[in-house]
């Protein structure tokens, strides 16, 4: 849903599908099936809290636990409303928390505000390596 959201506003960044947070951890660290993809890091990773095989918590942790990623603007796109699961996010290094609307315009009015202002106007610190385009949506 996130992908046809981001697609319908026609935004050019590359947009990479993670179906699960472990294959996040996999593209992100460039390893198993992703591991002859293209040196960089993505503009922007959009996260849920209820990835299947490793939840959206973890990749967050471990994202903003390592060095080279730390600076890479996270997003918990999720339908969680659960206090505890934004007090987490956030103390994890979240860069936003944004409950998904149930009505899909509004989802993908939603989403698309996101890509555009993280990919667009959010001015991020350079980092060692190249920067690789477009967000890393979450699996639901």
């Amino acid at each position: 849903m996130t992908l046809t959201a981001l697609k319908s506003h026609r935004l050019s960044n590359e947009i990479v599908v993670a179906r699960n947070g472990a294959e996040a951890l996999d593209y992100l660290y460039r390893r198993n099936g992703h591991a002859a993809r293209p040196e960089g890091l993505p503009a922007l990773v959009l996260l849920d809290i209820k990835m299947p095989l490793v939840d959206g918590l973890e990749v967050l942790r471990q994202i903003k636990q390592d060095e080279q990623m730390r600076s890479i603007p996270v997003v918990m796109l999720t339908s969680s409303r659960e206090e505890s699961d934004l007090v987490k996010s956030y103390r994890l290094g979240i860069n936003a928390y944004v409950v998904k609307p149930v009505e899909f315009t509004a989802f993908a009015d939603a989403v698309s505000q996101l890509s555009v202002f993280w990919t667009i106007h959010n001015e991020v610190p350079p980092r060692n390596g190249a920067h690789h385009p477009g967000p890393i949506p979450p699996s639901s």
